[in-house]
């Protein structure tokens, strides 16, 4: 939520907490993940995308953590006591909790009871309610159907009985809240459908939301674990959606400049990049000096992926040691993953060596220019062919084209089936070349 810990908003970035999973599983990790923006829209991993606070209590694994920002300015971190997919049961009565006073070290972990008479709880997440002066732990519970329950708390050491807190007379799941001018939002997934709704009221009272829905369905696919974030000094908001269907990992943005009213628009994938893998996210705002202290700690990633401008839900990988454009998610998800060093025959240029085959480096090869990774030979023809220069993007100055080094009027470029090759790009080709050749180095 934006309500504000300190009378000055101080807040200058963000941070998301998340699990990961892919859709052959080779990225499933139940632990607890970081990245950061600048922007609310792209993020970078923290700590090369690894762990940085595992579960060793409960079923030693979580899902759908949140990060609260506490009334003192310090963090709780609280997730689902859950390891991988096991969603019929049998469910935990607890949920993992650890208290951080700066995110780079997670101190006094345990497991928090929450006395749910056999009910599952999934997706914890917590507000201050200054008119009880107390924390409501929001979660998603079942008995004839799935309804948003509270328990209040505290210390996150004890919590009361919990009751009923959202009950729109169907099943719904994965609560979030948030707090502007005075009117408090919550958004949750109505399971009928697999889409997100929002819903308002003056009141955080139990019952107070139960007939204020005020949106239409947002939804891509199967839709869930909606996110509402503020953009810092913007009049803006998004809403993150988490998708799992046709493949998991996949978040989906939409954009409003008027969260009271029902205004979400989609956003175009070239506008926004989620962490890799990421799932069931949460964001919190944060100050400079958090942010610094965050990168100084944990660390940007040594790598980078390719995505592509023409077609934003794909990234570069290698198959079969060519590269090519695939729509994200897909494993091994290690092959776009790629790091970016200065280049072989220039260090003006880049050469880029693949993550999962080190020693390995997209070039140009073939009379038909093909773009493939090559191990290195350490021949001056490799280091001239796998060279490149990242100059300003053909269809978009903000976003970046590859040009070759060894060719210098080709380009890296789509071609047929999302082939990759370098290609011959001038201000007289059309848009849609152009476009084919810009890309964005993300994390």
């Amino acid at each position: 939520t934006d309500n504000s810990v300190k009378a000055v908003d101080p807040y200058t970035a963000y941070v998301m907490g998340y699990f990961t999973e892919s859709p052959q599983g080779l990225a499933n990790d139940y632990n607890f993940h970081l990245a950061y923006s600048t922007d609310s829209l792209n993020w970078t991993p923290l700590n090369q995308n690894n762990p940085v606070a595992i579960p060793t209590l409960g079923q030693q694994g979580l899902r759908d953590p949140f990060i609260l920002r506490k009334q003192d300015g310090t963090f709780v971190v609280m997730a689902t006591d859950l390891k991988g997919t096991n969603f019929s049961g049998p469910y935990s009565d607890n949920i993992h909790i650890w208290d951080s006073t700066d995110l780079r070290t997670f101190t006094n972990y345990r497991l928090l009871p929450m006395n749910a008479g056999g009910m599952h709880i999934w997706a914890p997440e917590a507000f201050y309610d200054a008119s009880l002066g107390q924390y409501a732990i929001l979660w998603s519970g079942n008995t004839d159907y799935n309804r948003i329950y509270v328990s209040y708390t505290t210390d996150f050491i004890t919590v009361t009985n919990p009751q009923v807190y959202f009950d729109a007379g169907f099943g719904v799941l994965d609560a979030t809240m948030h707090t502007h001018n005075g009117v408090n939002y919550m958004y949750y997934k109505k399971e009928s459908n697999n889409s997100i709704y929002g819903a308002k009221s003056t009141s955080l009272a139990p019952g107070s939301f139960n007939t204020t829905t005020y949106t239409s369905a947002i939804a891509h696919d199967v839709s869930e674990a909606p996110i509402v974030v503020k953009r810092i000094g913007e009049n803006k908001w998004n809403v993150w959606v988490d998708s799992y269907y046709p493949v998991n990992a996949i978040f989906y943005a939409w954009e409003s400049t008027n969260i009271d009213t029902n205004s979400w628009v989609e956003m175009n994938k070239r506008n926004y990049n989620a962490p890799l893998n990421s799932k069931h996210a949460t964001v919190t705002q944060i100050t400079q000096t958090e942010l610094n202290n965050l990168i100084a700690y944990w660390g940007d990633p040594n790598w980078n992926r390719i995505k592509s401008y023409n077609y934003p839900d794909r990234y570069l990988r290698h198959a079969s040691f060519k590269a090519r454009l695939d729509a994200y998610a897909f494993d091994p998800y290690q092959d776009s993953m790629f790091k970016q060093v200065a280049g072989l025959i220039d260090p003006n240029g880049v050469s880029y060596e693949s993550v999962n085959f080190p020693g390995y480096y997209l070039r140009v090869t073939g009379s038909t220019y093909d773009i493939s990774l090559s191990q290195n030979d350490n021949t001056t023809a490799f280091k001239e062919t796998s060279t490149f220069y990242i100059v300003s993007g053909w269809a978009d100055a903000t976003w970046s084209s590859l040009k070759s080094y060894k060719f210098p009027t080709r380009y890296i470029i789509k071609s047929t089936n999302y082939v990759l090759k370098a290609q011959a790009v001038t201000s007289s080709s059309s848009a849609t070349i152009k476009a084919d050749a810009t890309f964005k180095i993300v994390r």
